[in-house]
């Protein structure tokens, strides 16, 4: 009997405490999943303005011109011509006048001075009048810095360079 009672007390689960739910009073309703986010945050709303003001600041040129515009054209040509002038009595002339150095130090400068002013322009940079007139100049500033101011320009050069001119002033006139 012995091993009766063994077994008796092997197949006797033991029991478990029951299992209670554990409830939890709270006042505060339960917490919001996080907001979406449907306004602008600062960078965003700081690139898009910057994008918007650039293509308006670009776009506005092309609408209209300004008077600020129209006045900068009027200055434009009217520097162009006196530079043109100025290149056109420089190389007519003569080799043995005595006013050619100070001539050719005159027409540097003022070609020095067209050009600082005028080839940080992007609206100019596209018009043959400025393309012919930069060449112009570059070649006659070449030639003076290479070979010095009383030094003859080469007739072909020459005859570039006066064609270069006649070609910017009809451009000019034309508005281009």
């Amino acid at each position: 009997m012995a091993s009766a009672s063994a077994t008796a007390t092997l197949l006797k689960p033991t029991p478990l405490p029951p299992h209670k739910p554990i409830i939890t009073a709270s006042l505060s309703p339960p917490p919001l999943p996080p907001p979406r986010r449907h306004n602008l945050l600062r960078r965003d709303f700081l690139s898009f303005s910057a994008a918007s003001t650039i293509l308006l600041t670009q776009s506005l040129p092309f609408l209209a011109p300004s008077p600020a515009s129209a006045a900068e054209d009027e200055e434009y040509v009217k520097d162009t011509s006196a530079v043109i002038s100025k290149v056109r009595t420089t190389l007519s002339m003569e080799r043995t006048d005595p006013n050619v150095a100070d001539a050719v130090a005159e027409l540097r400068e003022a070609s020095n001075s067209w050009v600082a002013k005028y080839r940080k322009e992007k609206a100019l940079l596209g018009k043959a009048s400025f393309r012919d007139i930069y060449s112009a100049l570059n070649a006659v500033s070449g030639h003076y810095v290479s070979f010095g101011p009383t030094a003859p320009i080469p007739a072909k050069r020459k005859a570039r360079i006066l064609e270069e001119m006649e070609t910017a002033e009809k451009a000019l006139s034309r508005g281009r």
